[in-house]
């Protein structure tokens, strides 16, 4: 008699349901006439595009949100930024602490996995930290953003500005102020900074938070020492987000202080506010306060690095994550250098992290590489307009340079397709590497030299 085993769905599985799960469901009630504006039902097509972009947190739409989408419709988009910005796991694994069910191993590795945590000590603790500590800087954003909306827009600066708030935080680039994105409020400092510092604080990661609080807690007579006690994952991800932060604003600065299409009728004070903004947005927040499409070329490449490197991990934001870039650019230098091993702030890198930069890297760029070959197969546009807009939908940032409503139906496909394969692509594949670390024990196969470079 044949013995019938019980097919284990694994962790991988789960994350990739999970966000084609909601994906599905968001399409759906978007696709109903009362999500419209005008009660008119919106193409399928264009639902299970913004349904998507929202739900991997990307930002990119084939219609504007503010003048397509009832509030019901503008409600499910919201949900799904939050869902999609929190992962779905963690709000599963939310509602399971709320009503004090207890979380079974297979939770347990579901939540560890998806936060990619070495450990499954106090992951309810942990879980709580997050949903509560999101929450709440959403709720403090929204507060600050109503100074400025509610005496703009009345009543509805509310609901603007909890929408902004979660979508910045989330890093979604999505808003229901107008067709422009931010480009009204280019140079409102309450509002850059606000958008700013929820865009960082979601993509600097959620581990460093605690970190953080950990190290202020512990030294407070040592503040100005105290990245001295910051682990090392800490250090790296805020040291390369300065980096890049401050790097980018001072390329773009650089780069468009004399372009009549964007900085060069603003004031030196704006510029800073403009070029700051650019380089903030483009870690995956997709909020624009200059059209991208009039961007100089030299801007429009920074743009992309910029983009397709992201934020950190274990946060709201997409790209292939600060840490990895750091992984890979110390790999290099020791490679350079002849040395066997891979250092970062005196401390010594395992391989398998390097392999996992590598693969994570790799990944992305094969998703772009080939999501950019068919899109520019289906469409007429030029090559920078259609790397910006596969970039973005690869690193789920959602900056455009005006090609995304004019998009044909294969290639609104082409870009539905990547935004979900960029968002979970290298998650999975990093829980993939997890889950499959190599026995050191087996059985190795012979070794043989290749000239490599």
């Amino acid at each position: 008699m044949k013995r019938y085993r019980r097919r284990v769905i694994s962790t991988t599985h789960w994350i990739l349901l999970s966000f084609l799960s909601a994906i599905l469901v968001g399409s759906l009630l978007l696709s109903l006439p009362i999500s419209a504006a005008d009660g008119n039902a919106v193409p399928f097509v264009d639902a299970f595009f913004t349904a998507t972009s929202a739900t991997c947190v990307t930002g990119l739409t084939t219609l504007p949100i503010v003048s397509t989408w009832s509030f019901f419709g503008q409600a499910v988009i919201l949900l799904l930024i939050q869902i999609g910005g929190l992962g779905i796991i963690t709000v599963f694994a939310g509602v399971m602490v709320a009503l004090r069910k207890t979380m079974g191993l297979h939770d347990r590795l579901l939540i560890q996995d998806a936060f990619n945590l070495n450990t499954m000590s106090g992951l309810s603790a942990f879980v709580k930290k997050v949903i509560l500590g999101s929450l709440a800087i959403e709720a403090i954003g929204a507060l600050l953003c109503m100074i400025v909306f509610v005496p703009d827009y009345g009543a509805r600066g509310i609901w603007i500005s909890v929408f902004h708030s979660v979508s910045a935080f989330c890093n979604a680039g999505m808003d229901v102020l107008s067709e422009n994105s931010l480009i009204a409020y280019a140079v409102n400092p309450l509002i850059n900074t606000v958008t700013m510092l929820l865009i960082v604080l979601g993509g600097v990661g959620f581990i460093v938070w605690w970190d953080v609080l950990r190290v202020c807690k512990e030294f407070p007579k040592k503040k100005f020492r105290c990245l001295r006690h910051l682990t090392l994952h800490s250090k790296v991800a805020l040291s390369m987000t300065v980096l890049l932060l401050v790097g980018g604003a001072i390329c773009f600065f650089c780069l468009e202080r004399r372009n009549p299409l964007t900085m060069a009728d603003a004031s030196l004070g704006e510029r800073i506010w403009l070029s700051l903004f650019q380089s903030v947005t483009t870690r995956t927040a997709g909020f624009a306060t200059l059209p991208q499409q009039d961007l100089t070329d030299a801007s429009a490449l920074i743009s992309l690095l910029l983009m397709f490197i992201g934020g950190s991990p274990v946060g709201t934001a997409g790209g292939i994550k600060t840490v990895t870039v750091t992984v890979l650019v110390a790999a290099a230098i020791s490679a350079m250098k002849n040395r066997n091993e891979v250092t970062l702030y005196r401390r010594t890198l395992s391989a398998y992290a390097v392999r996992k930069a590598i693969a994570v890297t790799g990944m992305s760029f094969a998703i772009l590489f080939v999501s950019a070959v068919l899109l520019t197969a289906v469409t007429d546009a030029s090559a920078l307009d259609v790397l910006y807009e596969t970039v973005s939908a690869t690193a789920t940032v959602g900056l455009s340079r005006n090609l995304t409503p004019f998009l044909n139906t294969a290639g609104k496909l082409i870009i539905i397709l990547t935004m979900y394969l960029g968002r979970v692509g290298p998650i999975s594949l990093a829980v993939a590497l997890n889950l499959k670390k190599t026995n050191e024990n087996i059985i190795k196969a012979p070794i043989e030299e290749l000239s490599v470079g």
